[in-house]
This record gives C-alpha cells, structure tokens and sequence, in this order.
C-alpha cells in the first residue's frame, strides 16, 4: 500500500483543509454509514460470534489509516455474505475468523498477481453502473423490509415507531434541499438520547471496561466451515463491490479534489483488514461503494470525516467494549432505517450518468469531457447504443436485486454484454473465412 510522500503530504493537505473549513459536513458525514455498521455488528456481538470491543478497535483503526492513505471517505463495512451466514447459522468465532481470513488471503493474491486490475479492465460500464444501482436498491428493500416495516404506528416504543420514522424522511428529504443542515448528525444524536434513556430505563447503562483482547485459533473443522459456507460466497460480493465499484465510485465523486486510489490499493487495504484484525475477534470488512455514496450524501468529502469516526471507535471500543451491547441494540429502527434508505438512494443515482460523460468509458474512449458528470455527451451514443447500455444495467440490476446475489446479477449482466456483441463476432468471422483467414 506504500505511497508517494508527496501524495501523503497533498492528502494531509487536503484532508485538514476541508475539516477546518467544513467540520459540520465532515463530521455528519462520517456518520452516515452508521446505519449499515451497527445492525450487523450488534447482531454478531449479541450471538457471541465477534467480539464487539475488537470490532470497534479495529474497525476504528482501519477508518484512521483509509482516512490517511487514501483522502476519502472510504468506509469500513461488515462482510455481508459472511455475515448473514453466520448470523443465520450462528456461527462461532472460530468459524467467522477462518471465512475473513480466507477471504483476505484470496483478495491478497489477486492484488498482488495484478487479476483484479484486469478484472476492473474488462467489465464493461453498464454491469459496473449496474452492481452499484442494485447494491442501492437492496439496500433500501432491506432497510424498508426488515428494520422499517416491522415497525407499528406507536410500538415497539415511544422511541421507536413509524412516526419517528415519517419524521425523519420529512427531515432528510427537507435536508436535501438545504444540504447544510448536518442531518445524519442530528439524526443520531436523538437516536442515541433515546437509547440512553430506554437503556437507563432497563438498568443496563454501559460502564468503563477496558479492552481485553484474546486471540482466536480455528479448529480445522472451523477453517473448512467458514472458508467454504461463507468465505467462498463473499469473494465476489467483494470484489465487484467492495472494490471494482468503489473505485469507479470514487472517480465519480472525487475526480476534481483527490486523486482517487487504484484497484491494487483498494484490494492490499481490504486484504489487510481482515489478515490482522480476525485473529483478534474483530468482524470480517470491507470497503463498500453503499457506504461511500452514504458519506458522501451526508456531506463527507475528504478523509477527516473517516479519521474522526475512527478515533470515536477507537475511543469507544478502549474504554466500554462489550457493555455497549444493551445500549445499541435500543436504537431506535425508526432512524437506522432512513438513514439506510438514504444511503441506497444516493448510490442508486450514479445509474443516471450511464449514457454521459459521467460513465468513464464514455468519457476516455469516445472523445467526451471528462470530469463534468453533469454534462450530457450529445451525438455521441446512437439511439440503438444508450438502449443497449440501458437494457445490460437493467439485467444486471433486476438479476441482482431478484436473486440477492451480486455475483448472479454480474454473470446475467455480462451474458446480456456479450449477446449483444454475437452479430460483430459473426460478421468478423465470415470476413476472415472470406479472406482465407480463418480455415478449419
């Protein structure tokens, strides 16, 4: 992951720059990821399959270094292939150790034998645009179905119903048309007075413990258990989200204020992650392009957003560690669920630049503009190519969201491309049998 010092002085540069001149932003942004980190990890941590002070420590460690390295907002986020296995099976921490060390060792190999820059190389736009608009979309399916829905007019809590929940999508929808309000930031500090208050209600406040940390050895039956009934279903969850999409993701976002980091970088960060910190109990991550549209939505836009989530982590995760179960298994839904919603709209809408110079292939190879996402390319797409473009994302995203399989929805994505292509295969290959190029 070594970088030029001149590239880590310009990221410094700019990341003390932005929060001293946009603190409120950046710290409302950092937060905006929040809504998809805390379920999962309160969920591990209930059934005893990661250890919930390690999960901060390191996960606050891992935001402190991103936040350095790459200038970003660039989250750390649960595993979730992984983590909906082990939750559905509750797994043991043996079990999910060995699937997040698996999986970084894979994703170590690939970035070091340069397969995920060709793999980057060779997807074509419209399936990336796609995994990006599904990613969003499930997340706001999931947000509405399992935190929102089960939710009554007036229970589970006078903390924690629908009408908490209308209220906070009035106020984000007022707050995307008055984006300095610090929404996210608002939004969760009532959600923790809330859950203080229900938690002081029960007896079960968080006191000071400080973090022990332990070492976790999987058995060889656990090595085979996580590696093949989890690890192996997440390696392509992480590889076309976690860090084709984020990359294309953060050129999108960020091509005019940071240089955004490369596939290798992307890959040797989440390889490292997982090699070091799921020996120690700590919940297997990634970075997630859900997660960057979320932070970035909530006014993030350097790496001080995600260095101060960090130290808060790090923090929190040193001094109560497990005695935070209680408290934030009582935040209230009402405003995970928005937040969550949020998140997968703003990653949703990156579908909308596919037939501009928004999308990268447009802009490098058919003579666009590059870096005005903003601006339409005109006579540049026939008709019969945006529909193409179009109709390939669609599949990719209606696979991916029907099946909740980003691989699935990638494979349907790329047989749709090459469908297209079959004609130009055939009239190339009649023209190299007519020129005696082609013989059997």
């Amino acid at each position: 992951m070594a970088m030029p010092a001149r590239s880590l002085r310009e990221i410094s540069r700019h990341n003390l720059h932005t929060f001293r001149h946009h603190y409120v932003s950046e710290i409302s942004g950092s937060l905006g990821d929040l809504g998809t980190f805390l379920p999962i990890a309160i969920a591990l941590a209930v059934n005893n399959t990661v250890s919930l002070a390690s999960t901060l420590v390191f996960s606050g460690v891992y935001n402190i270094l991103t936040g350095l390295f790459f200038g970003i907002p660039l989250p750390v986020q649960p595993m979730k292939a992984i983590a909906a296995v082990a939750i559905a099976r509750s797994f043991s921490p043996g079990s999910i150790t060995a699937a997040g060390i698996f999986v970084g060792g894979c994703i170590l190999i690939f970035s070091v034998t340069g397969l995920l820059r060709w793999f980057s190389s060779v997807i074509p736009i419209p399936v990336i645009k796609g995994i990006q608009v599904g990613a969003g979309l499930s997340l706001c399916i999931s947000a509405c179905g399992t935190i929102l829905s089960p939710l009554g007019w007036i229970s589970p809590s006078w903390a924690d119903n629908r009408i908490w929940a209308i209220a906070a999508f009035i106020a984000l929808v007022t707050t995307n048309v008055y984006r300095r309000v610090p929404y996210a930031l608002i939004v969760l500090s009532i959600g923790l007075i809330f859950a203080i208050i229900l938690t002081a209600l029960a007896g079960s406040l968080p006191q000071f413990q400080i973090w022990h940390p332990w070492v976790t050895i999987p058995t060889p039956n656990q090595w085979r258990v996580g590696s093949v009934d989890a690890g192996i279903g997440q390696i392509p969850l992480t590889t076309l989200n976690s860090i084709v999409a984020v990359v294309h993701l953060a050129h999108d976002l960020f091509q005019t204020s940071v240089q955004a980091p490369s596939i290798t970088h992307i890959g040797l960060s989440v390889a490292g992650m997982n090699l070091l910190g799921c020996w120690f109990g700590a919940m297997p991550v990634c970075h997630g392009s859900g997660g960057l549209a979320a932070q970035y939505h909530f006014g993030a836009r350097s790496g001080a957003s995600v260095i101060f989530l960090g130290v808060l982590k790090l923090f929190i995760g040193l001094l109560f560690g497990e005695t935070l179960v209680d408290l934030l298994k009582r935040f209230p839904g009402a405003f995970l669920g928005v937040m969550v919603v949020a998140a997968g709209l703003e990653l949703a809408m990156v579908g909308e630049s596919l037939n501009t110079s928004g999308a990268r292939d447009l802009g490098q190879s058919r003579g666009g503009v590059i870096g005005l996402a903003e601006q339409h390319i005109g006579p540049v797409l026939t008709d019969e190519e945006r529909k193409r473009r179009w109709t390939v994302m669609m599949v990719t995203i209606g696979v991916l969201v029907g099946f909740k399989n980003d691989a699935v929805g990638f494979i349907a994505g790329l047989l749709t491309h090459w469908a297209y292509d079959v004609p130009k295969w055939w009239d190339k290959g009649r023209a190299y049998w007519s020129e005696g190029r082609l013989q059997l």
